[in-house]
Parts: structure tokens; C-alpha cells; sequence
């Protein structure tokens, strides 16, 4: 009797042991965000945000233009789910691929970039909206933005380039040439387009480069000066570049000409209020309304319709994904990914920005769409393309590997391993000594009879 006390307290006092070292554990559990796979949700659920509330908000201010140009109120927000349905296979294909091919594959898509530049500069192949041919018809009545892939390719071709240049990056000649003069070149074609927000995207690009591959101070003060100077004259040269800085110092002065589409943006942020009015009661998006409100002023009917409150959780979901963009270029040790995703990362913040910007009325307007919001498969495609690239780095971040490993079990096993009892909740049954077991009561030592 006392041997089968003496073991049942024994697993009792290991039971209550396990459950302190499990509540220990519990309580030294690692933060969120300092775990392995932190980036990659932050990356995929931002981004899977923004796709939700793109497509929703596609629908609701291209409703009554569909139904008008297609008698179907929703033509236009199929064919950005078809665009959505393209695009998230390729994510997912770039999320798997390794930073060799993504350095491999900076030179051809480079050269792939440059003949799309100049052919859509080509009379009869470029299309022309509103005074800019920036797309190459396809057929199904889908376009093409070469602009969109030129992004893209610098990123991967400037990453690479410094990568292999980076014993002589002390000597200017070798930081700028030939990265300066290829970026220069891209936005040069750009710009004959023209779309000048395009081109502020593509030169944010450079600017991450230059100043995460280490530039000197004096250097990169320099290059932003030529910058501020070259700006400063494309913004005069052209009288319709001149008439929207104008128009934006002031829209209210012209409101039914240079600052309609200014004013009526103003107009619907101003309605909504702190929680909108409601999904699909904007008034903007009516005939003679606010123009392009599916795609360069979708912010604005965001606005509109979800409130104050939808342009922060808006705003939330590009910080987040800008930081986890810096996070894993942190982290990562290959000097091409840290490059690659600083850029990827500078390009789409840039661009929500400048989109954003205009829509307030804090930088002139450039006709640049909000990344993964607004309708465009031309933009949509390669943004997600970029973000699988980034998926991919988080993917090889320190650690990252062996929490994904961890967690690819069978679902049945697992679910098998819930309704099994743990090791530190089973209970320990005190089992008889060797020398009582299979004994009668009156045949063990202590019952016999003297």
C-alpha cells in the first residue's frame, strides 16, 4: 500500500512539473512579429486585403459606366477578376522561385520592357487614351503597359547589376554607369508616352537602390539635385503638365475645367464622412460625376462610400505591406534580395502614394493607379508578380524554412493528434511492485498468519 502511494504522488508531482514548464512556455512564447514566418503574413494577408477590397470597390464605382458601355453593370469587375485570376497563380509561381532565377531573369525581361517602350510609341500599334498612348491593344479587348513591366525588369536588372559590381561601387563612374543610363533611358520613353506618374515610380526604384547599396552622402545629394532640376523642367515643358501644377495650386479656381476632376474628388471624401455612405451609394460615380472613378480616383469612392474609417484601414494595409517589404530586406542575407525587395518595396509605396496624394490634393495630379485596387490588368499582373518575389525572400528568410517544414503535416494526423491525449495530460496509473503482482491478498507476506 505504501510503494502504490509513494507512485502515485511521484505522478502526480511530475504531472503538476509538466504543466509549469507548459504554462512557462506559454508565458516565454516568442512576439509575433519576431517569429520566422512574420514577413510572409504580412505580405500575403495585406496583400489578399487589398485584392478583397479592390475588386469590391471596382464593382461598386464602375457599376452604372458598365452598365452604360456594356448593359451589364458588371462587365468591368469581371474583367478584373479575370485579371485577379491571372495574376494570384503567378504570385503563387513567384513565391516559389529561388533569387537565382530572379537574377536570371533581370536581362529579359529588361529587353522585353525596351520593345514594349518603343513599340507602343509606334503609330497603329499603341492606343491612345486621353492624349496618352501607353497601351498595346490585345485581342478580348485586354491591353498591355509596357511601363508596367519596365518597373519590374529594373528592379531585378539594377539588383543584379550592383550585386555584381559591388567591389567597385567606391568609384562613381561604376555606382551610376550604366544603372543611371538604362533607368534614364526607360523613363525618357516613358515620358514620350506620356505618363509622368509612371516615371516618378520608376525613379523611386533608383533612388532605393542607390541609397541601400550604400552610396556616399555627397554622391547621392548630387543625384537628387539633378533630380529636383529635371523635374522642376519636365513640369513646364509640356503647357498640360504646366496647366495640371497650376490647377493644382489651386482646382476651386477652374472647377469645370482644369480642376473638375480635382474638385469632385474633394467633393466625394468630403460626403462620406466618418463611415461613408455605404457600399454602391456613391453619387460621384454617376454621369458627370467624378471621371475615372474605377481607376486613377478609386481612392476617392473609397472615400465616399466607407468613410474616413475605409481610407485609414486603406492606408494601414500599404504600411503594412511596405513594412514587411523593409522587414525582409533586413533580414534576408543575400545581398540581391535585399536589394530586389528594397525596390519592389519603394516602387509600391511610391506609387500609393502619389495615387493617394493626388486624390487629397497634396501632389499634382499624374494618372497613376493605386496598386491592387484599381481596375488594370496591366498594373495588377506585375505588382503581383513583384509581390511573389517578395513572398519568396520571406520564404528564405533565417528560419523561415524549417517553420514551413514544421507545419506541412497530414490533416488527418493531425487531427488525429488533437483527440489524442498529450504526454503531460495523461494520468499515471500506480502499477503494483514485481513482487505483489499476481498475489492473492492472502498468500503476500503481510497477510500471513504466524
Amino acid at each position: 500500500m505504501t510503494s502504490a502511494t509513494t507512485s502515485l504522488r511521484a505522478a502526480l508531482k511530475g504531472t503538476d512539473g509538466r504543466t509549469a514548464d507548459a504554462k512557462a512556455t506559454v508565458a516565454t512564447r516568442t512576439p509575433v512579429l519576431q517569429r520566422p514566418l512574420a514577413s510572409y503574413y504580412l505580405v500575403l494577408a495585406s496583400t489578399a486585403a487589398l485584392l478583397g477590397l479592390g475588386l469590391v470597390m471596382v464593382f461598386s464605382a464602375s457599376s452604372v459606366r458598365s452598365y452604360a458601355t456594356y448593359n451589364s453593370s458588371y462587365a468591368i469587375a469581371m474583367k478584373q477578376a479575370i485579371f485577379m485570376a491571372i495574376g494570384i497563380p503567378c504570385m503563387w509561381v513567384a513565391s516559389r522561385l529561388p533569387v537565382k532565377v530572379w537574377r536570371m531573369l533581370g536581362y529579359p525581361l529588361l529587353l522585353a520592357a525596351f520593345s514594349g517602350l518603343v513599340l507602343v510609341l509606334v503609330p497603329g500599334i499603341g492606343r491612345n487614351v486621353d492624349g496618352a498612348t501607353r497601351w498595346i491593344p490585345l485581342p478580348g479587348g485586354f491591353n498591355i503597359q509596357p511601363s508596367e513591366l519596365g518597373k519590374l525588369a529594373l528592379v531585378l536588372w539594377g539588383a543584379d547589376l550592383l550585386v555584381r559590381k559591388k567591389k567597385l561601387l567606391g568609384e562613381w563612374k561604376h555606382l551610376f554607369v550604366p544603372l543611371l543610363p538604362v533607368a534614364g533611358l526607360i523613363c525618357f520613353l516613358v515620358m514620350l508616352e506620356p505618363d509622368m506618374g509612371t516615371t516618378l515610380a520608376t525613379v523611386s526604384v533608383v533612388v532605393a537602390l542607390l541609397w541601400v547599396v550604400g552610396t556616399p552622402l555627397r554622391y547621392f545629394a548630387a543625384f537628387l539635385g539633378v533630380l529636383v532640376s529635371l523635374a522642376a523642367v519636365l513640369a513646364v515643358a509640356e503647357p498640360y503638365r504646366l496647366e495640371r501644377l497650376l490647377s493644382f495650386l489651386d482646382p476651386f479656381k477652374d472647377p469645370q475645367g482644369s480642376g473638375y476632376q480635382a474638385v469632385q474628388g474633394l467633393y466625394a471624401l468630403s460626403s462620406g464622412g466618418w463611415f461613408g455612405l455605404g457600399l454602391g451609394a456613391s453619387r460621384e460615380k454617376w454621369a458627370g460625376g467624378l471621371p475615372n472613378a474605377h481607376t486613377d480616383f478609386v481612392f476617392a469612392i473609397i472615400g465616399e462610400e466607407l468613410g474616413l474609417l475605409g481610407t485609414f484601414a486603406v492606408l494601414l494595409l500599404f504600411g503594412t505591406l511596405t513594412y514587411a517589404g523593409v522587414r525582409i530586406a533586413k533580414r534576408t542575407k543575400d545581398p540581391f534580395a535585399r536589394l530586389a525587395a528594397t525596390g519592389v518595396t519603394a516602387w509600391l509605396a511610391a506609387q500609393s502614394l502619389i495615387n493617394m496624394g493626388a486624390v487629397v490634393g497634396l501632389v499634382p495630379i499624374t494618372g497613376i493607379p493605386l496598386p491592387l485596387i484599381s481596375f488594370g490588368g496591366s498594373a495588377l499582373i506585375p505588382t503581383l508578380v513583384a509581390i511573389g518575389m517578395l513572398l519568396s525572400f520571406a520564404r528564405a528568410e533565417p528560419g523561415a524554412a524549417q517553420a514551413l517544414a514544421a507545419r506541412r503535416i497530414n490533416p488527418f494526423r493531425r487531427a488525429a493528434r488533437r483527440g489524442r491525449p498529450t504526454p503531460a495530460t495523461r494520468t499515471r496509473t500506480a502499477r503494483p511492485t514485481p513482487r505483489t503482482k499476481g498475489r492473492s491478498p492472502s498468500r503476500r507476506p503481510g497477510a500471513r498468519t504466524r
